[in-house]
């Protein structure tokens, strides 16, 4: 549906080339792409569109543009398209091993895994650039060299990248399979209860907000979605909760935990970034910002991983220790509910 040409007379690039389906409803310009862009910003989409970036049927057309069955909107910008450009990038990388075939890093919080929208450097597979040369490719995930799997930008933790086509083959089918093994770490509001169990309910995109993955009754709705949970520690507000995954759906744990009415600490993105256990009396209220300030993101970590090296067949096991900002608010509230 889409393709990438060279506009020469205007000096544009062509990004994006979308024909609407003869069955389309009208449905105002700006929704209507942020459907199919998912990585742009309405914002970004409404100045594009009245800067003239945005053409229906080859001609300009106003922000409340609806669009029509069989109408053809070509994205043309001043810039190159970049979905798979990599510029390689001297950004230290924290690698717990490496063979001929295999790198298991420990990524940190804050760091994005590949290029994408508002992201095209400083990622982590901008480091691998650098530091790897010819990292394979999978089919259809061109521009994201040695990736078999990722990570949200703010969860830090344990990731293994393929340095070999077998590898990135013999690793793709263990995520396929489900074979691999992921625990994470998450610090959530409340106590789930039961302590241990199987969340079992499908993922999608938010039909309101496409940044959000949100779980559907329906099981005809969204991709199936499994996570094993446990719980670790009890703090009275806040728990301690081990993850497995067995499948791997963007934002699986985060979606999931909020599911079950525990929303991951200070997740402001699922709503976990303001008190949802206890009186916000002033001095709880002052407790709770300062652990926001000391861990201003999702408290998840990818803690462990076990696979089978695609090329020896031995199993595989890495463990990681909890990041300092992780660890601090976790003996922060281990303190609290100890002294109060």
């Amino acid at each position: 549906m889409e393709d990438i040409d060279i506009i020469e007379d205007d000096e544009l690039y062509e990004h994006h080339r979308i024909v609407a389906d003869p069955k389309q409803q009208l449905l105002r310009i700006d929704k209507f792409l942020m459907d199919r862009l998912p990585n742009v910003t309405r914002n970004k989409l409404q100045s594009a569109i009245k800067d003239g970036f945005v053409k229906v049927n080859d001609q300009e057309i106003k922000p409340n543009y609806k669009v029509r069955p069989d109408d053809i909107i070509t994205i043309a910008l001043p810039e190159p398209p970049r979905e798979t450009e990599v510029v390689p990038q001297d950004i230290p990388l924290n690698i717990v091993y490496e063979d001929k075939h295999v790198l298991v890093v420990n990524k940190e919080a804050g760091m994005v895994v590949h290029p994408a929208y508002q992201n095209w450097e400083g990622t982590l597979v901008n480091a691998l650039a650098y530091h790897f040369k010819n990292l394979p490719e999978m089919e259809g995930n061109e521009g994201r060299p040695g990736l078999v799997h990722r990570i949200d930008k703010d969860t830090s933790g344990l990731l293994v990248i393929a340095k070999t086509e077998q590898a990135m083959n013999g690793l793709a089918k263990q995520f396929y399979d489900h074979s691999i093994e992921r625990t994470y770490y998450a610090l959530v509001w409340g106590s789930p209860e039961p302590n241990e169990g199987t969340i079992h309910i499908n993922l999608g995109r938010s039909l309101k907000d496409r940044r959000i993955t949100v779980a559907y009754e329906d099981d005809t709705i969204g991709k199936n979605a499994i996570t094993h949970y446990k719980l670790l520690e009890d703090l009275r507000y806040v728990s301690l909760v081990q993850c497995n995954l067995e499948t791997g759906r963007t934002h699986q744990i985060r979606a999931h935990m909020k599911h079950i009415g525990h929303e991951l600490f200070n997740d402001a993105t699922y709503g976990g970034d303001k008190i949802l256990k206890g009186t916000p009396f002033s001095k709880y209220k002052s407790f709770v910002d300062n652990c926001f300030k000391i861990l201003p993101r999702q408290a998840l970590h990818a803690k462990s991983l076990g696979f089978v090296h695609p090329v020896t067949k031995e199993f595989m096991q890495f463990n990681s220790e909890l990041p300092e900002d992780f660890s601090q608010v976790l003996e922060k509230w281990r303190s609290y509910v100890q002294y109060n």
